[in-house]
């Protein structure tokens, strides 16, 4: 339960700091295109530039699992 729990935070804070950074960066976050969403429907698709639609489907992914990677390699360091 441990491992989950480091693996969970460790997430956590990779998606909160990856976030920020593509908000200063002027990439769509997941917020900003939810957002859209409600405004557009699917529409919203045709609205959003390659780099948000890279980041969104491609990026954060990556980044999630690079958190996911990182709490793992923590709880086996702690263990």
């Amino acid at each position: 339960m441990l491992r989950l729990y480091i693996i969970g935070i460790a997430i956590l804070i990779i998606a909160i700091l990856a976030n920020g950074i593509v908000i200063k960066l002027g990439i769509k976050s997941w917020y900003g295109f939810i957002e859209l969403m409600s405004k557009q429907g699917l529409s919203a698709f045709n609205s959003i530039s390659i780099t948000d639609a890279l980041w969104l489907f491609i990026g954060y992914p990556i980044v999630l699992g690079l958190g996911y990677w990182l709490g793992d390699k923590l709880h086996s360091f702690i263990s």
